[in-house]
């Protein structure tokens, strides 16, 4: 499997511009996708690979929460945990022929072989996919966490073991389709096959539905699962977790779980990926003087200097103090913002003492003002500047 560093970029895959419609995305996969499909290249593995690609950048491209991730973070705002089985979360190509069949149908392809998605009676078929939604505080978004979430997913039903039937029965063959899952017709010069409306494509119907879970073979459950959120995960990133998802059908292996990250907005620090963002107020006299001040990190407290002259709204970077990068390269910054404070009441010492600069500021006019009362003046007389 590729990692995300041999990944194609999922518009180069299929041959479409950054500003491409949906309707631009779906004619271009469906045109890669019949090309590349396996019924077609009998034994071709590089085809197959290809079909899976193909299949992996509409999954993103055709969702616009995805494609949006995808689109600042690249392969990994899609890739889930450490990139685990890829952006799609497609782990063969039945996954693939149950997600899009539909796009296809009329085609005579993604019906063949029975691959797809079968009901009790029917093939083994994977569960499907569930997601859900947790959310971490900033300071557990930095380090590796490990979270308990619950989940509503369903299992095998006990009363039927899987097969839909009530104990004693079982399915019967679909009279409509001979068993096939399939109905051709003919429409002119042309013949469209299509799943069978009877049997939703199993190719068998049950008569006697079990009472417990009504025939689906499924039935609700809530569990706990342990999720290890890796540091560095920013708000709209996904983890898979294999395996945790809804039950398979007729003995199928269990869908998968997706979970997307939140991350709360801190009090005190405003995150832009990787970098941070704080402030710290000073006084007038603390930024003329310059100070040293102490400021909350998330690795502790740390002293920050002030150097003397800083002026209002300034900036002052402190490197690698920001977020980790969860793909293990390294932290990004901590930017303080210098707020100089204006207070509202005196002391009538405190008012003395400014009395006597403002005095002082009088007389000795600072080089900067002296250029802007300059400009004014000429601003007023009409005169333009050079």
């Amino acid at each position: 499997m590729p990692t995300m560093a041999d990944k194609r970029d999922y518009y180069q895959v299929l041959d479409v511009d950054k500003k491409a419609t949906l309707e631009d995305i779906k004619k271009a996969y469906k045109k890669l996708a019949i090309k590349h499909h396996p019924d077609r290249n009998n034994g071709d593995a590089e085809a197959v690979e290809r079909f899976k690609e193909a299949a992996e950048a509409y999954n993103v491209l055709s969702d616009s929460d995805k494609r949006a991730r995808y689109d600042r973070f690249g392969h990994a705002g899609v890739s889930g945990a450490a990139g685990r089985g890829g952006a799609a979360g497609f782990s063969d190509l039945g996954d693939i022929f149950d997600a899009f069949g539909d796009l296809f149908e009329g085609f005579g392809i993604f019906g063949s072989g029975g691959r797809r998605r079968a009901g009790p009676g029917g093939g083994p078929a994977r569960g499907a996919h569930i997601e859900t939604r947790l959310v971490l505080d900033l300071v557990e978004a930095a380090g590796t966490c490990t979270k308990e979430i619950r989940v509503d997913r369903t299992k095998v039903c006990v009363r039927c073991a899987g097969s839909g039937c009530e104990p004693g029965s079982k399915p019967e063959h679909c009279d409509y389709c001979g068993g096939h899952g399939q109905v051709v017709q003919a429409q002119g010069f042309f013949r469209v096959q299509t799943t069978c409306p009877a049997c939703k494509g199993a190719g068998q119907v049950i008569r006697e539905r079990c009472t417990t879970c009504r025939g689906s073979g499924q039935e609700a459950e809530e569990v706990v699962i342990k999720v290890t959120v890796p540091a560095g995960m920013d708000a709209g990133m996904r983890l898979r977790v294999s395996g945790e998802g809804a039950a398979g059908m007729s003995g199928g292996a269990r869908g998968d779980l997706f979970v997307e990250i939140h991350v709360r907005d801190h009090k005190l620090f405003r995150r832009d990926g990787k970098d941070l963002w704080s402030e710290v107020p000073i006084s007038y006299t603390q930024a003329v003087l310059g100070t040293t001040v102490e400021i909350p990190t998330l690795s502790g407290r740390e002293s920050l200097a002030i150097p003397p002259g800083t002026q209002p709204g300034e900036v002052i970077r402190l490197r690698a103090k920001g977020m980790p990068d969860f793909r293990g390269g390294r932290h990004g910054d901590l930017h303080v913002e210098v707020n100089v404070m204006v207070p509202k009441k005196l002391t009538p010492e405190h008012e003395a003492i400014l009395r006597q600069l403002a005095e002082k500021e009088e007389t000795e006019v600072h080089p900067h003002q002296k250029t802007w009362f300059d400009r004014v003046k000429k601003f007023f007389k009409g005169e333009t500047e050079e």
